[in-house]
């Protein structure tokens, strides 16, 4: 059977149901076609490999895993995850992690697993994710590990906290083919993640969650940037040096002078387009590049009563306004004229109102709350999109999901991060990170028509999938069910739409698979051409397609 791990009583948040109770004992090998894992209770790694549907083997045993799982009183489910062709990270769910190098899996012959790394890192944890990359010459594997942990300070909340801890492990330089741990480091939040993966190169990390991550730091980085806060602290309190206006026409720069200054003490130079002005032999207090070009001869400067200088320059592109005056110099103020404030507000009047539906009679409302039904509303709303910088450990990029649910992940090349599919109104989309794409990090790369309104009323669905080549999804429920939504495809025969009086050209199929089993499903994986279904007990092969 199944090494399943029934939850514990000190397990009964929200979050360990997520990670743990629904946690997909069926690994999908995505560098090989139809290649699953599973262990079993006596700790075996039991493959099935799919070569000819009339020819099915038993599962073979590929691995063992050396300690006695049923020894930890609070261990997890052993996990894995494919690296690469011939890498494997394995966890038994006692807090050790195994790298393995497998040979080329899903044949005999060639498939042999052997430990090459073998390490306690501390309390138990499932693997979320797992890559094999080259750099500075050294072969390494980044693994990202999950916890929920206790957090006695959180009194107000569910009392634990969700950490992700990312693992770097490189050869060593000596050429005996030993391995360790390069770099080990931590981020922490409130909820486990809908979605985490390391970039191909090692160098990122994209999280989608409903609350946010951030590193934990070591304490010394937190002393070095206690420095940096009361250093930049104290330049907060200082005044601004200069303050600024400007209208259409003109900009006016006011500096206030020290008590002992006297106009000859003053040198100002104007040019088209900088400005220098220095007090005594002093280094000048302001000098730069102008944002915009001045006529500098009509420029001029005078000292008022109350002992400060002001400098008035002439633009020479009336009516454009200035959002800096010296180009990259934070240490002047701007200071908005109250008449020009009204102008702008005036101007963009046009957008707002004073009533709450001004126009309730358009055409199109954008949307009508009345039309959602009560299996649309989804606990959480605003999840969030994260890539982290693996060097500087911020986040580059963050978007707002919003109303787009988190449905499902699946790999459809090994090479890239996997994908992950969003609800986008009634429909479900294919998303493809490209983190080695900046302007283009997220691609649209399928569609499932009405999947996010039909899988929003499957009250008792446990885990979603779809093809590798996108031609249909499926989803199970947690005994028997499963089902099936193909893409549209063209008919043979016409077909006729007697309502609406129109030609139908292609039909979307959908088909209701029932398990003959009493056992809960535990793994559900889907590959082109069929969906492998797993209970405590069975292995179940559904085809879809027929192979070309």
């Amino acid at each position: 059977a199944v090494a399943e791990v029934q939850l514990r009583d000190d397990q009964y948040t929200l979050d360990h149901m997520r990670a743990f109770g629904m946690y997909n004992y069926l690994h999908l090998d995505s560098w090989y076609q139809d290649n699953v894992y599973y262990v079993d209770q006596f700790g075996r790694v039991m493959n099935l490999s799919v070569t000819l549907d009339t020819a099915l083997q038993k599962p073979r045993e590929v691995f063992r895993l050396p300690t006695d799982l049923t020894a930890c009183d609070n261990r997890l489910c052993a996990s894995m995850h494919f690296s690469s062709s011939t890498w494997v990270a394995l966890s038994d769910g006692t807090g050790r992690l195994y790298l393995i190098k497998s040979g080329k899996r899903g044949s005999s012959a060639s498939e042999k697993w052997e430990i090459v790394f073998n390490e306690e890192l501390g309390s138990p944890f499932i693997i979320a994710h797992s890559v094999s990359f080259v750099k500075s010459g050294a072969h390494s594997l980044a693994v990202l590990l999950l916890r929920v942990e206790k957090d006695e300070l959180d009194t107000k909340g569910s009392g634990f906290h969700v950490t992700l801890e990312w693992v770097t492990i490189a050869e060593t330089k000596e050429g005996d083919h030993r391995y360790d741990i390069i770099k080990r480091r931590v981020l922490q939040g409130k909820s486990v993640p809908h979605y985490a993966a390391i970039e191909p190169s090692g160098d990122g990390l994209m999280i989608v969650s409903h609350k946010p991550f951030a590193f934990m730091q070591s304490e010394s980085d937190k002393l070095e940037e206690n420095d940096d806060a009361e250093v930049s602290n104290e330049k907060k309190v200082v005044d601004p040096l200069y303050y600024w206006q400007q209208t259409e026409e003109d900009v006016t720069v006011t500096v206030r002078l020290p008590q002992d200054i006297t106009k000859d003490d003053i040198k100002i130079q104007f040019s088209p387009d900088s400005i220098c002005v220095t007090l005594k032999d002093q280094p000048p207090l302001m000098e730069g590049k102008l944002y915009s070009f001045v006529d500098h001869e009509s420029c001029t400067w005078i000292i008022r009563e109350d002992k400060s200088l002001e400098i008035s320059l002439i633009k020479k592109n009336e009516g454009s306004q200035w959002p800096e005056l010296i180009v990259g110099d934070t240490r002047g103020e701007f200071l908005m004229d109250p008449s020009r404030c009204s102008e702008i507000a005036e101007s963009l009047m046009h957008l707002t109102s004073e009533v709450m539906n001004p126009n309730p009679e358009k055409e199109n409302p954008p949307c009508n709350a009345q039309e959602l039904e009560e299996c649309d509303a989804f606990l959480e709303d605003g999840a969030s999109l994260c890539r982290f910088d693996g060097n500087t450990l911020k986040v580059t990029h963050i978007i707002n999901l919003g109303s787009n649910q988190y449905l499902f992940s699946v790999v459809v090349n090994p090479r890239e991060m996997p994908c992950f599919c969003l609800r986008h109104d009634v429909d479900a989309l294919l998303w493809q990170p490209h983190s080695d794409q900046p302007e283009n990090m997220w691609e649209h790369i399928a569609t499932f028509n009405a999947l996010g309104y039909v899988q929003a009323s499957k009250q008792d669905k446990k885990f979603m999938a779809c093809a590798p080549d996108y031609s249909y999804a499926a989803l199970c429920e947690c005994l028997r069910r499963v089902f099936i939504y193909r893409q549209p495809t063209p008919l043979a025969t016409v077909l006729y739409n007697r309502k609406e009086g129109r030609h139908v050209g292609q039909v979307a199929k959908q088909l209701v698979a029932t398990l003959e089993a009493n056992d809960p499903i535990l793994g559900f994986q889907a590959t082109s051409e069929r969906l492998f279904v797993l209970t405590t007990k069975t292995l179940f092969l559904i085809k879809v397609n027929s192979g070309n």
